[in-house]
Parts: C-alpha cells; sequence; structure tokens
C-alpha cells in the first residue's frame, strides 16, 4: 500500500469520512449493539464495551502500521456519527485491499454506504494505489451486496464454510473490483 504522510480525511455532499481514534470506541459500541448491524458479519453479537475498545484501538492503529485504514462515518449535517468503513487487510505487492462497514440502522435506506464507499473506493484506488479490493457478505445480507453492486463490485462465486464464528461455518459471498471498473 502507498501509504500517504497523513491520514486521507474524505468528504462527500453528506458526509464526512475522519479517522477512527480510541475515543471512538463508544460510538463503535452503539452501533455493534444493534443486533441487525452484527446479524451478517462476523463482529461479535453485543459486544462488551471492552471488546468494542479492542476493536476501535485496533481499527486506529492500522493506517500508521500500513496494514490498512479505518474511518468514522459522520453525517455532515447533524454531525452524528453513523458507521464505520475500513480497509480491514492490504497486501502491498500485490496491492489488494479488502473492505469492511457497519452503518446504524438509523441511516439506512438512504444512500449513504454506497456514497462513504464510493469515497473510499476512490481513495484506495488512487491513493492507496490499490489495483483490486475485496469485500465478502454472507447468505441473506442482500442490502450489503446491492451496496456493493452499486460502486462497481462484481459478485465473484461463493466460498463455501470460509470460516467458523458464532458457533458455525459460514459461506462467503466473494465481491472484488479492480481500478479499471466503473464505480457505478
Amino acid at each position: 500500500m502507498d501509504v500517504p504522510a497523513e491520514f486521507p480525511s474524505l468528504s462527500t455532499d453528506r458526509l464526512t469520512l475522519r479517522a477512527v481514534t480510541p475515543d471512538d470506541a463508544g460510538i463503535f459500541h452503539a452501533i455493534l449493539s444493534v443486533p441487525e448491524v452484527t446479524r451478517f458479519s462476523n463482529w461479535p453479537d453485543a459486544p462488551t464495551e471492552e471488546q468494542a475498545a479492542a476493536m476501535v484501538r485496533e481499527m486506529a492503529g492500522k493506517f500508521a502500521a500500513g496494514s490498512g485504514c479505518s474511518w468514522i462515518i459522520v453525517e455532515r449535517p447533524t454531525g452524528d456519527a453513523i458507521g464505520a468503513v475500513r480497509f480491514n487487510y492490504v497486501i502491498p505487492p500485490w496491492k489488494c485491499g479488502g473492505i469492511g462497514y457497519e452503518l446504524h440502522p438509523r441511516a439506512w435506506g438512504r444512500g449513504f454506504m454506497t456514497e462513504a464507499l464510493r469515497a473510499v473506493v476512490g481513495c484506495g484506488h488512487r491513493v492507496f494505489g490499490l489495483n483490486r479490493i475485496e469485500a465478502w457478505t454472507l447468505a441473506g445480507n442482500g442490502a450489503s451486496d446491492r451496496v456493493l453492486e452499486k460502486v462497481g463490485f462484481r459478485y465473484e462465486g461463493t466460498a463455501r464454510g470460509r470460516a467458523w464464528f458464532k458457533g458455525a461455518f459460514h459461506d462467503f459471498r466473494n465481491f472484488g473490483r479492480v481500478a479499471a471498473d466503473p464505480t457505478g
């Protein structure tokens, strides 16, 4: 990953995407405490405050370590933090990274995640020099599938039994896009 000297704060018409800091533990805990948010993810259901704080510390350290980049999504008019989006990993020699995201249900259905992902994808390709960006969803999470497709990701197949979490094996619906793909 080509790491810029300064953290890439991003903004869109309706959103500001700023660096995750350890002070965001309460915000992230509130988002992950909503069962609908963690239902289709590998995040623990009803995480403790300590678990959320540990997750936020990890996210906050990704940029400095050159292993990823994490943003808190803030709605501009209200100043409310409504979600998070991040490069969970990067593979620098391959110019490849994987994204993940969460949005509070009060912000669902308004196009916020599509808007945030467009900004993050653009940053990944232009600022970090990534050619490929990957994501996965779980079966039944059609809303997340549609968000990815709106931003130019293509469904590439299902990896059966890809991961064990929440007491079961899960199939991953894999999506990917390359820098030459339209952003949707």
